[in-house]
């Protein structure tokens, strides 16, 4: 887990929103000319994030003016369902070496709430 998620799960424990649903945005840029062997790979591998429990829906999209770059849209029901059990499972193992090697550079993931 990078240092950036750790600090924003601290903040959003402190701040009460460890209980509310988040979005997590994840962008990927992916290695040039890999970008349909990526997309095959997390279309393999998708079911485990959308089958983890506290997962509500996970979409990818793709660049239109960088087509190696690809985010990551998944809604979870709170934070902790992410950082703790996804992260911490054998699913994001598996999810992670089947994606890891189409990496140009490490991925960068936060996490928002929606305003009322």
């Amino acid at each position: 887990m990078s240092d950036s998620c750790q600090t924003w799960a601290m903040t959003a424990a402190e701040d009460g929103a460890q209980g509310s649903p988040v979005l997590e945005v994840a962008r990927f840029d992916v290695v040039p000319g890999q970008e349909e062997a990526f997309a095959a790979a997390y279309r393999r591998v998708v079911t485990e994030i959308t089958t983890c429990p506290g997962c509500r829906s996970a979409r990818l999209a793709r660049g239109v003016e960088t087509p190696s770059r690809f985010v990551l849209f998944v809604e979870w029901e709170n934070l902790d369902a992410h950082l703790v059990t996804f992260r911490t499972s054998d699913r994001f193992t598996r999810w992670r070496a089947a994606l890891g090697p189409f990496f140009a550079q490490p991925p960068s993931v936060e996490h928002v709430t929606e305003l009322s």
